[in-house]
């Protein structure tokens, strides 16, 4: 089954809390977002490998630690996804980012993709795809079905909020995706909404109803 981290960190705790508030426009919002994003990468990205690298300080001679020539890579699925993006690309800045746009088919309530592009190697890569909220899971797990579907073998999952209905779907569809989660709250409501979640995310990242 697939590993899944519900992040405990006081500051992520804190930040989640404020943008939970009605009142946070979008500008604060988008711009804590940003700031979960990164203080999530920071811990979704503890277990990369690293390698000694001979350098040379002012003083001397000596062995550092670099990342093992780890070729990493952002996937946000369209459009809420794209406001956790910079805030990890300040910790990891040398990763190559895609895009994946999917919509709920009114009528079948399946998730349809209008839009893909990736890195060229992206099947070389360890991916990250990104998505504030993971409510039912279904635009989750189909955009990590394109990507095993290309050639990924090494996904994670990011999110500052999840229904534990679409943590199940993952751990059912994807159990070899770790999850790393910024709080679980408690479901989903009959129009699918996170409760107590935050609204919609893309709504209050770009302004938009």
């Amino acid at each position: 089954m697939s590993n899944v981290y519900v992040m405990d960190h006081p500051l992520i705790q804190h930040k989640i809390g404020f943008i939970r508030r009605q009142e946070v426009g979008s500008k604060d919002f988008r711009a804590i977002v940003s700031e979960i994003a990164m203080l999530m990468c920071f811990e979704a990205t503890r277990d990369l490998k690293l390698q000694d690298v001979e350098i040379t300080t002012p003083i001397c001679p000596t062995v550092a630690k670099e990342l093992e020539g780890k070729k990493l890579a952002i996937i946000p699925i369209l459009r809420a996804g794209l406001g956790m993006v910079e805030g990890m690309l300040q910790l990891i800045p040398a990763a190559k980012v895609g895009h994946i746009g999917l919509y709920r088919d009114p009528e079948t309530l399946n998730p349809v993709e209008y839009y893909c592009k990736l890195p060229a190697d992206c099947d070389e890569r360890e991916v990250f795809v990104v998505d504030p909220m993971l409510a039912t899971g279904g635009s989750c797990s189909a955009a990590i079905e394109l990507l095993k579907a290309k050639g990924v073998k090494k996904i994670r999952f990011l999110c500052v909020i999840a229904a534990p209905e679409g943590v199940a779907r993952m751990q059912k569809e994807h159990p070899d995706v770790d999850l790393y989660i910024g709080a679980l709250d408690d479901h989903l409501n009959d129009h699918g909404y996170i409760v107590p979640g935050l609204g919609d995310a893309g709504d209050r990242i770009f302004g938009t109803k």
